[in-house]
């Protein structure tokens, strides 16, 4: 396969990766990154990107797609009152803090380690999604300062190692203290503009010298992939959106916790090679 046939099956590729991640966006109401991840690593895995850095590159590329999507997703639930301007002034530091942790640990441990937490998170997300959601909390109010400041902390690290906004952990994080479902995801979304703008900008910093990238890098950000996958994210998620009210909501999110499940174990099956 000549090297410009190459470049015109990874970029239809990357299309196809933003076109399936912002069907299941609309389908089931998930962040992107959750997708976006597990689909670039075995699409970089076939164009036999470095082991080593493959994990990176996926999730930096993630956190760089998901700055527009938060912004008009924060937009959206702004205007309908569904952020919890509050709760976001209180927990935002600590998020903050969290993603420039998790950054700069993820830029500088072993793909394998990257690879193993992706893996662990979206199976307890898998379980969560098929058994557990909205079902189970453990008090009726969110914690106090500390409290909160290392829910945030953890969050804003776990978030940005696995190239995901804060939907992901942070919704069914507030469930599990009682706070009204629609308050999270608005507030989630918020927190997602928090945790991509700098975790794809810590991305690019510490993967700017590293050799063997991909065509198209800025660091671990893989800009025609941000390029790609954005558009046709957006462009699809409507679709996603109208096939939803015509299948279960509870098929849904168990048929996603299946794929979700499938997922981590081909990623831990990966760190066995």
């Amino acid at each position: 396969m000549s090297t410009s046939t190459e470049i015109a099956v990874f970029a239809l590729a990357l299309v196809a990766t933003g076109a399936f991640s912002g069907f299941l966006a609309g389908l089931l109401g998930v962040g992107g990154g959750i997708v976006v991840v597990p689909v670039l690593f075995l699409v970089f895995d076939a164009f036999n990107v470095d082991p080593s850095i493959r994990m990176q590159v996926a999730v930096g590329t993630s956190l760089a797609t998901i700055i527009p999507v938060s912004i008009t997703s924060a937009r959206s639930h702004r205007k309908k009152g569904a952020i919890d301007e509050e709760l976001l002034r209180r927990i935002a530091p600590s998020v903050f803090v969290g993603v420039i942790a998790g950054t700069a640990i993820a830029g500088y441990v072993s793909g394998h380690v990257l690879t193993a937490v992706f893996a662990t998170v979206a199976l307890v997300v898998a379980i969560n999604m098929a058994f557990g959601a909205g079902k189970f909390t453990i008090s009726k109010e969110l914690p106090g300062r500390a409290g909160l400041s290392s829910l945030g902390f953890f969050i804003g690290g776990v978030s940005a190692m696995m190239g995901i906004g804060g939907g992901t952990l942070s919704v069914p994080t507030f469930s599990l203290f009682g706070y009204p479902i629609h308050r999270a995801v608005g507030t989630a979304s918020a927190l997602g503009l928090i945790i991509a703008v700098p975790g794809a900008i810590g991305f690019m910093i510490t993967g700017w010298n590293q050799p063997n990238l991909p065509p198209f890098c800025l660091g671990y950000v893989n800009w025609v992939g941000f390029l790609l996958i954005v558009p046709s994210s957006i462009l699809v998620a409507p679709w996603g959106a109208r096939t939803a009210h015509a299948i279960s909501r509870l098929a849904l999110s168990r048929a996603f916790a299946v794929f979700l499940a499938i997922t981590a174990v081909k990623l831990f099956m990966s760190l066995m090679r």
